[in-house]
């Protein structure tokens, strides 16, 4: 086990006659007597680099103030790291306490650049140079350590070597521990505790005055946990040694044991063996991408325009949702005369992980067009960062509003569903960087860096020709538009208007609820305005000229069956198909699984893409003039609630009708087309163009 124990510990407390089938549990994770060297510490402090973290048990580096007990993994679920420990089933674990002795030295970064006989070795290799060129403050030797293989090592010498208590790369001791829960006093009902609250009883029958019933951190700047200058008080997930009735038995790695060959320079025996059987000629794998298709070609799909009279300019800004991908295909297929998209801006602090911005280059590829422009957002909301640490982390206050799993903070493949079958696009993700935008070092390729969303805003306002003016449609939290009128003086001016999908206005006679839907105490308010409700407010009173799709009327549009029946026809495009394949599996998943309740609503994010560009006419859509303002006094059961402003400061159009048989037939009849489609249709097309010289 590598990561939180959630998935063990639902299985074994809902199989608990199957516990006898598991002969034993390794580990990675937690600190019982470590002192963490993670960070900058003073013996190797630089100017850029303030001492932290020295000496605590755990490693969250974005909460050592607060806790600084954790260890990452069990910190991601310390309840569910309780059962897995107390279950009773045989378990070693490796803590920080063992692999802080086995740091990335340069001795053996070296030795691993001059060894790498095997595409698996090539491959880790280069995975653990880019960490090495981006690693924070250039402390990557002192404080970045073989976590997660270690633990495979150990687990892997302890099986070969069952009978023998000895260990060929870590010394072992038995300590009784337990992993901590929550934090005195118990017993005091407190909001925080999912588990107790205001249950009359407790949920898994738990003890109301018992070791988990406290305290439970909320998040990494919880009030609670802070002694104003003093040490964080909060050990939720430590893996504390304790004696009594609540300890366990566990065999713990307490350090990486020293090369048997005192004559190499790899000086811990671990470090020899990865590099072995990394290298080994046996079970290596068979190919690379390149070589797995003799004629493979990175091309980039750049459409030629000259001669024709673009249309308005257009920026999108999404969080990669299923829904704004099929807003996305719409988009490409509007006639460039009449709608010109330049850039797309993905904000982070959405439905995904940075990641899965890949599949917007596949998709934008898929179309032919590798000429427009793909900026990453912030991955934290506006004035949410933890600044004491750096600008690069923080916490995403209201993020516990997107359901983790089943369309919400998944990898492309898992989210998108059918995200394999689209071309890949030489250009993608990268965690390559250059000293010019803060890296401590070149790394091997800065010219593929992933552009900053600012960045690319900045680009785009340079390239356009004086007078021109942008057009943006928002499907997301506001943290993008936010951040560019907090940055640039001139935005306002530069901006025509913009197309904002979200919000859920509170009139008093309407009972209609939001759509945050894992904050039953919010009950008005609308996702995208919640995620970030300073970038709202900061919007809202922008001078901006604004319209808005509220979520009453996404809601007109949840009707999935009538979208897939409409795409359908003899000659299908490409990007016709996958939509329809992407809308019947969400479609069979909101039928069949509750966790999948909410994904009807992706459905209505086609809506802003189909008012942006469709005949209004047709659509036969109506607006409103409204007073507006958005709720954001940190409250969480109001938080992003869209409220009328009596002091009537600013003016809004707000969508109020339109005909939604007409938005389906808008959309559909739009990706039907023939006109702007596909110029490669699937991966498997993709492959077998590579496969032969023919093609």
């Amino acid at each position: 086990m590598t990561g939180a124990h959630t998935n063990m510990a639902i299985f074994l407390m809902t199989n608990p006659d199957l516990k006898k089938n598991i002969n034993h549990i390794y580990i990675m994770g937690g600190g019982v007597r470590s002192k963490n060297p993670t960070g900058c510490c003073p013996k190797n402090a630089s100017s850029t680099c303030q001492p932290q973290q020295c000496g605590d048990h755990g490693n969250m580096f974005t909460a050592f103030r607060s806790n600084p007990y954790a260890e990452f993994n069990l910190f991601g679920d310390p309840f569910a790291a309780y059962q897995v420990f107390h279950s009773g089933i045989p378990i070693t674990l490796v803590p920080l306490d063992a692999t802080n002795t086995i740091p990335i030295t340069r001795e053996f970064f070296e030795a691993f650049e001059k060894n790498q006989r095997t595409y698996e070795a090539q491959y880790v290799f280069k995975s653990l140079k880019i960490d090495r060129d981006t690693w924070f403050d250039d402390q990557f030797y002192t404080s970045y350590f073989m976590w997660d293989s270690f633990m495979v090592g150990v687990a892997a010498s302890a099986m070969r070597n069952i009978r023998d208590e000895e260990n060929e790369f870590a010394e072992m001791e038995y300590m009784n521990i337990t992993v901590i829960t929550s934090n005195g006093p118990y017993g005091i009902p407190d909001s925080s505790n999912a588990f107790f609250g205001d249950r009359k009883i407790p949920k898994f029958n738990l003890k109301k005055n018992g070791v988990h019933s406290g305290h439970v951190q909320i998040g990494i700047q919880d009030p609670f946990c802070f002694r104003g200058n003093a040490t964080g008080i909060c050990k939720d997930g430590y893996t504390e040694e304790v004696t009594g009735p609540d300890s366990v038995r566990v065999r713990v790695a307490t350090r990486a044991k020293p090369n048997v060959d005192e004559s190499s320079t790899l000086d811990r025996e671990y470090y020899a063996n990865f590099l072995d059987v990394l290298n080994r000629p046996q079970y290596k794998g068979r190919f690379n991408f390149t070589t797995e298709f003799p004629y493979y070609k990175e091309v980039l799909y750049k459409p030629d325009f000259k001669g024709k009279k673009l249309g308005k300019i257009v920026v999108f800004d999404m969080d990669m949702s299923a829904g704004d991908f099929l807003a996305l295909f719409y988009l490409l297929k509007v006639p460039v005369e009449e709608l010109n998209l330049k850039a797309i801006l993905v904000t982070g602090s959405g439905w995904a992980n940075v990641a899965t911005i890949d599949v917007v280059y596949d998709l934008l590829h898929m179309m032919g067009r590798d000429d427009i422009t793909v900026g990453l957002g912030d991955s934290f909301a506006v004035n949410q960062s933890y600044s004491k640490v750096g600008p690069i982390v923080g916490d995403c206050k209201y993020s516990k509003a997107i359901p983790h799993g089943s369309g919400g903070r998944l990898d492309s493949d898992t989210l998108y569903g059918l995200a394999r079958d689209l071309p890949r696009s030489p250009r993608g993700y990268t965690a390559q960087n250059s000293v010019k935008f803060g890296a401590p070092r070149d790394t091997d390729f800065p010219q593929l860096r992933q552009p900053l969303a600012l960045e690319v805003w900045r680009s785009l306002v340079k390239s356009i020709d004086d007078g021109s003016k942008i057009t943006i449609l928002t499907n997301g939290p506001l943290t993008n538009l936010a951040n560019i009128l907090l940055s640039e003086s001139n935005a306002s001016s530069i901006i025509q208007e913009v197309f904002i999908l979200g919000g859920h206005i509170n009139y008093k006679k309407n009972q209609e609820k939001g759509n945050v839907i894992n904050v039953p105490s919010n009950k008005y308010a609308e996702l995208n305005m919640f995620l970030d409700t300073l970038a709202a407010k900061t919007v809202f009173e922008s001078s901006l000229d604004i319209t808005l799709i509220p979520l009453h009327a996404q809601r007109k549009v949840y009707a999935l069956p009538k979208i897939i029946k409409m795409l359908q026809a003899k000659n299908m495009t490409h990007e016709a198909v996958f939509t329809r394949r992407l809308l019947t599996r969400l479609h069979h998943l909101h039928q069949r699984h509750h966790l999948y309740r909410h994904v009807d609503m992706f459905a209505g994010e086609i809506l802003g893409a189909v008012i942006l560009a469709g005949d209004q006419k047709l659509l036969n859509s109506t607006f409103e003039i409204k007073h507006l303002k958005v709720y954001t006094k940190g409250q969480l059961s109001r938080d992003g609630e869209v409220i009328f402003d009596k002091k009537k400061k600013k003016e809004f159009k707000v969508l109020q009708g339109f005909n939604h048989v007409s938005c389906y037939n808008i959309f559909s009849s739009g990706l039907l087309r023939q006109k702007q489609s596909a110029v490669i249709g699937s991966f498997g097309e993709q492959k077998r163009r590579w496969s032969s010289p023919a093609a």
